[in-house]
């Protein structure tokens, strides 16, 4: 051979040497990645035939995606379906252009060609696997299985975006190929895509996270993510789609680009819609149904601020029943449908949720209420919007209205007592004479509850367990750890729902019925307490039992406490009754003679809910009391703009001085704050109670938080 000859083949050689490389490693891969279904014969076929294709599409002046499609498809064909080779061929097929220095889009024409072609014969493979499923075919399902093992994530994300579109992207986020799916679900042409930026496609309505998800895949801290999202469509119209983006990355495990696939899920997506409206809306006005309503109310009770108001407005339609009996059912729905329209135009505006809890029955939630005032306002424009008559057919119907209104502070009560107490205001508004609004009264509103309850339900409510008793603790404001739990009792009322002690105590010990049910809590709250010792130890907090004034007088309670404290087998340490200052009138009274007993045998006492009563201070000194509970309303005050907060705290102060004087621990009462807690530790008071340390809880609840306590100190001493 002559030298021109000679140097002529060297040419050859380094003209061939980027191909012999991408052949080499192309090799490399479809023998590495088939599953053992194929013949070395076979492989190498598949090979040489693919390897030829690719070569076709890339030498073609532009870029020929059928050759590069057609080999994508015989992947498919021959089995090469895990997500992981499609990753790898489309970064071989990449730096197969830059190895000929191309700097034109021909290296992300070519791999988009290929996952094109692979992704459609994926899918006419998959809709042929799913009629074969479709027809009970066992083997395929197996298939899928072990496809799933291998690789769930990635697989899900290929297998349903076979049949959809698919974008190929870069780590600035530029959209460099999409197929024409893809292009068809924007309603745009792949090439009006190309070019474009991912974060062009931001919607309002995107999932919260999605684009931090996003960031994470393109820096390679996730290798993909799902969601469902909206993208705007070029003729302006909404697209849903099903979207799993999956990170592509080179041979050093560096990322270097991004594979999205979208399915349209718009049908999906509305009828989801529709589905979840018919499911919270009342199907006869449109408004917010009775299980909407109680979602929306009891997502306001979900960590509240602690100054946070809200209000209800009950309202019940008056004379409905004759106007339905009289006219028929379809008119009856036309004056509801009517009286619908004119609440959701007069307080809906204001931001205020209006709904239907059945029959002619209606509610409006007022979120964030700045005051009975306001609330007293949304009643009076609820009866103005009903005073004009309404036409229902040939008739023209005056219907007006009762509402009951309750204004609380959220940290007060709980969605059920809420509901209860406004429907309860509301029917004394009724029989006030209809036609106007009512607002709560809590003492009126006890006393319903507790007349009705108590006379119709409670001597037998005992015999069949409808009671049962929460524990509230009560913690140490020198470190927060928990010290005692007070016993409270509910009654699980089959027709009222849950009632808190305080709507039915004070009407039980008018009728006498206190004393059993006090006996009953007191075991309860041992028997409790009994277990918490000998399952903690020295972690087990004091129990405190409120005493009502009817026990204290009642000669039969010490043999009752000194009855239960031996058959529970509870230390008297840890068991402290909560008496009221009425329970003690003199120092002749017979109670301080019950009291003392109580003492002697080791059980301490603390006085309940100080500086409500009138009682003489001197009697406090001649207690055998060891503890002094701050009632509620002094610190819950300090909530209150329209008080005097300054002269508050001086109250306050002036308990705690007091009470340290004659050697009492001090509880503070409803604290719902970090920033009152730390007030009150300077101030010198010992222990708190109140939500910001915890609502009362079920006993499971209280083990649980003990148990933490513990580990927590264990894990510290070593």
């Amino acid at each position: 051979m002559n030298a021109s000859a000679h140097a002529s083949a060297s040419e050859d050689d380094g003209d061939r040497e980027p191909a012999d490389r991408f052949c080499e490693a192309w090799g490399d891969l479809l023998r590495s990645a088939h599953d053992g279904t194929l013949t070395s014969g076979t492989t190498r076929r598949l090979v040489n035939r693919t390897t030829v294709l690719l070569n076709l599409a890339r030498t073609s002046e532009p870029v020929d995606p059928g050759p590069a499609s057609e080999a994508g498809a015989m992947l498919v064909h021959a089995h090469y379906t895990d997500p992981a080779t499609l990753a790898r061929a489309v970064e071989l097929l990449l730096d197969h252009g830059a190895d000929h220095g191309a700097d034109d889009g021909r290296g992300p024409a070519l791999a988009g060609a290929f996952a094109a072609g692979w992704a459609m014969a994926l899918r006419e493979r998959t809709l042929r696997e799913q009629e074969s499923i479709r027809l009970a075919a066992d083997t395929a399902r197996r298939g899928a299985e072990r496809a799933l093992r291998d690789s769930e994530a990635r697989f899900r994300a290929l297998f349903e975006g076979a049949a959809i579109g698919i974008g190929i992207g870069d780590l600035e986020g530029r959209i460099l190929q999409v197929n024409p799916a893809l292009g068809e679900l924007f309603g745009a042409r792949p090439e009006d895509l190309q070019g474009s930026r991912v974060d062009d496609l931001v919607h309002p309505d995107d999932t919260p996270g999605v684009w931090d998800a996003y960031g994470e895949l393109v820096s390679g801290k996730r290798e993909h993510f799902q969601v469902d999202k909206p993208y705007y469509r070029q003729d302006g119209e909404v697209v849903w789609t099903h979207l799993t983006v999956s990170l592509i990355r080179d041979e050093d495990g560096a990322p270097r680009y991004q594979v999205a696939m979208l399915e349209d899920i718009t049908d999906r997506s509305r009828l989801q819609e529709r589905l979840r409206h018919q499911a919270t809306h009342d199907p006869l006005t449109g408004l917010p149904n009775r299980a909407a309503f109680f979602d929306r109310l009891e997502r306001l009770f979900e960590a509240p601020d602690p100054a946070a108001r809200f209000a209800l407005c009950y309202v019940d339609l008056d004379g409905f029943k004759v106007i339905n009996d009289s006219l028929g059912h379809e008119a009856g729905d036309q004056l509801l449908a009517a009286v619908a329209g004119r609440l959701s135009a007069a307080l809906v505006p204001m931001g205020h949720l209006v709904a239907r809890l059945g029959g002619d029955e209606f509610v409006v939630l007022l979120e964030n209420c700045s005051g009975e005032q306001e609330a007293v306002a949304v009643a009076k424009t609820v009866l103005g919007a009903l005073a004009g008559p309404v036409l229902v057919g040939d008739h023209r119907l005056s219907v007006g209205a009762s509402v009951g209104v309750l204004e609380r502070r959220v940290a007060t009560t709980t969605p059920m007592a809420a509901v209860r107490a406004a429907d309860l205001t509301l029917y004394r508004a009724k029989e006030q004479g209809r036609g106007r609004w009512m607002l709560y009264d809590p003492r009126h509103n006890a006393r319903a509850v507790s007349r009705y309850a108590v006379s119709v339900r409670m001597p037998v409510a005992l015999d069949r367990g409808e009671f049962f008793v929460d524990y509230q603790p009560l913690c140490a404001l020198s470190d927060g750890s928990l010290v005692a739990v007070e016993a409270l009792v509910r009654w699980r009322h089959p027709q009222l729902g849950v009632l808190g002690p305080e709507e039915f105590v004070a009407t039980a010990e008018e009728t006498g019925l206190i004393m059993p049910l006090g006996r009953w809590v007191l075991e309860q709250a041992c028997g409790q307490a009994a277990e918490w010792a000998r399952r903690f130890g020295p972690a087990a907090p004091q129990v405190n039992v409120n005493l009502a004034v009817r026990q204290t007088r009642n000669a039969g309670l010490v043999p009752d406490v000194a009855r239960i404290l031996r058959s529970t087998g509870l230390d008297p340490a840890l068991l402290q009754l909560e008496i009221t200052e009425s329970a003690v009138v003199g120092r002749d009274d017979e109670s301080l003679q019950v009291l003392n007993s109580l003492v002697a045998m080791g059980v301490s006492l603390a006085v309940d809910d100080f500086g409500t009563g009138w009682s003489n201070l001197a009697y406090l000194r001649d207690l055998p009391v060891s503890g002094l509970k701050i009632a509620g309303p002094f610190v819950a005050d300090l909530h209150d703009p329209e008080r005097d907060e300054a002269l508050g705290w001086r109250i306050v102060g002036a308990v705690v001085s007091l009470a340290h004087t004659l050697g009492l621990t001090v509880t503070a009462e409803e604290v719902e704050s970090e920033q009152h807690a730390e007030r009150l530790r300077q101030m010198g008071c010992d222990w708190a109670q109140g939500w910001y340390f915890g609502r009362p809880e079920r006993p499971r609840e209280i083990s649980r938080r003990i148990a933490a306590a513990v580990a927590a100190t264990d894990g510290y001493s070593g």
